[in-house]
């Protein structure tokens, strides 16, 4: 749960910590804007993936289903500074499937809050291991982190990629190489 007033009064320091004046008239409303945004951006430390992954639906077969391109944007732990990219999440049935907004839905769960993308690509890779009950599951994402692009290094456009095996995708790398060949990689 974010606290409102504290991260408004955070910000109003900050603001003066950098040399600025919180009460002119460009920044008056900084501290509240500022608060709001973060009950969206961190809002994912209140959810789970599991109200997500709830919604499933029998199925016999046992054939690759894979979503692709599901864009995401989460926050650096190290920098509070965005990155974002796509998640591409590939799984083997066994019994059940889930709706695939919600495939979307368990990433916005996890991708709202500050962490780091190792971190997230396991989180998710776990987490449909746990809802789904699958023979396995790939997730792999990509994404530009703005504490490479705007900052130290400054390298925009640099892409970090991280993939997460569970079940039979670690078993098989015929399987994997299909998937990574689905998402065009």
């Amino acid at each position: 749960m974010i606290d409102k007033p504290k991260v408004e009064q955070a910000v109003k320091m900050f603001l003066e910590a950098i040399g600025e004046d919180p009460e002119r008239e460009g920044l008056v409303g900084t501290p509240d804007r500022i608060a709001r945004m973060c009950e969206e951006v961190y809002g994912g430390t209140d959810e789970a993936a599991a109200e997500a992954l709830s919604v499933t639906f029998d199925c016999t077969r046992d054939d690759l289903v894979l979503e692709k391109d599901i864009q995401f944007y989460s926050m650096c732990e190290h920098h509070l500074l965005p990155f974002f990219g796509k998640c591409h999440i590939a799984y083997i049935p066994d019994g059940k499937v889930a709706g695939l907004s919600k495939l979307a839905r368990a990433v916005e769960a996890y991708a709202r809050r500050a962490q780091i993308q190792e971190q997230l690509t396991g989180q998710l890779a776990e987490a449909l291991m746990k809802y789904l009950e699958p023979k396995g599951v790939m997730v792999v994402m990509e994404a530009e982190h703005m504490c490479m692009s705007m900052r130290g290094i400054k390298k925009p456009g640099t892409k970090t990629m991280t993939y997460v095996r569970k079940g039979v995708f670690e078993e098989d790398p015929v399987l994997c190489d299909r998937v990574l060949r689905m998402i065009g990689m």
